[in-house]
């Protein structure tokens, strides 16, 4: 990690955004090894505000990158179907997005939104936009793909690019019958300008489908992100605090491991230092194929991660630590009932 982030740093150094998205990249490896003590946040969270008894940990743990091959949506759909996770989102630009689309499409109840794409981040396997080329030229290469990196995205696409990109992603699934629980971003890069964060949050609320935003109007978690390198200002902490649906209180990701057991012992020591609230973990769950292998280098925790939550070490885990589970679609509907009562 290191040594890619000092790559990106000798590339973008002289963009007068760089370090701004840089601190982005930075976050992604390390916010998790920073955690919010429970005790540090006071006053009523999201949790309670929607409804959930006082003092708990409440938990959506959200499956990312369906859609983006085969062995992603094996893995999601077998984990949804089981009822052992709560949430899952589709890439739709990827290969195997329409296939992940119907299926969600045929199975409304499940909790599956859409993880808004910008990026194409591997060496040989990648994406395009769904938008028209010629009315998105700053999201893509010379290779008509999406940039690989954040900062790549910034210094070339503007904001108009990217919300005509997302709404296109999101009109697709719409008009395949798919009824999106929620939207987030891949690789934060809806996160990395404060103009993006603007159409974020306005696409979100256009649509009436809430996006992962974090309540940064505690100032211990929006001092947290910043430590760790997010990018936060002013003026995306007013453009989030104006954000009419539902936040997140917090936010992480299932952390690596050199062993599977080193990986659930390291999600379980996430899960005890995380604050009371809603918070959403992502991961990314994959069955082992040696298609997978040639993908991304990270099939290892992959695999792993589409193993974690069948495993009964880790349910017990969670009976022990009294963790209430929730999903997008539940969130909604204590939102709009919590507005109606």
């Amino acid at each position: 990690m290191l040594k890619g982030f000092i790559k990106s740093l000798e590339i973008y150094k002289y963009s007068k955004q760089g370090v701004f998205f840089l601190m982005l990249l930075l976050l992604l490896s390390c916010s998790q090894d920073q955690p919010v003590n429970e005790k540090t946040l006071e006053g009523a969270n999201w949790a309670e505000k929607l409804g959930f008894p006082t003092g708990k940990k409440v938990l959506i743990l959200h499956a990312d990158d369906i859609g983006m091959c085969e062995e992603a949506n094996i893995a999601a759909f077998n984990y949804l179907e089981k009822k052992q996770i709560q949430s899952a989102a589709i890439m739709v630009p990827c290969p195997n997005a329409e296939e992940a689309i119907t299926w969600a499409a045929e199975r409304p109840t499940e909790d599956v939104g859409l993880h808004l794409t910008l990026t194409s981040e591997w060496k040989t396997y990648r994406w395009g936009s769904i938008s028209d080329p010629k009315d998105v030229p700053g999201l893509l290469d010379k290779e008509g793909k999406f940039w690989r990196s954040v900062p790549e995205v910034v210094v070339h696409a503007s904001a108009a690019e990217v919300e005509k990109e997302i709404r296109a992603q999101i009109d697709k699934a719409i008009s395949m019958g798919m009824k999106p629980s929620h939207i987030d971003t891949h690789m934060g890069t809806l996160y990395g300008d404060a103009e993006y964060v603007k159409v974020f949050m306005k696409v979100a609320e256009e649509y009436n489908i809430p996006a992962n935003a974090i309540d940064l109007s505690n100032e211990t978690v929006a001092e947290h992100f910043r430590n760790a390198g997010y990018p936060i200002n002013d003026e995306v902490i007013q453009t989030i605090e104006s954000y009419s649906l539902p936040k997140l209180d917090f936010f992480s990701s299932v952390p690596k491991g050199d062993t599977y057991e080193e990986k659930r012992e390291n999600f379980f020591n996430l899960v005890k230092q995380l604050p009371i609230g809603l918070t959403e973990i992502i991961f990314h769950p994959s069955v082992q194929t040696e298609n997978l292998k040639t993908i991304t280098g990270s099939w290892q925790q992959r695999v792993w991660e589409a193993e974690l939550f069948a495993d009964p070490i880790v349910n017990k885990f969670f009976k022990d630590e009294d963790i209430i589970f929730t999903s997008w679609t539940e969130i909604m509907n204590r939102f709009n009932n919590r507005n109606t009562n």
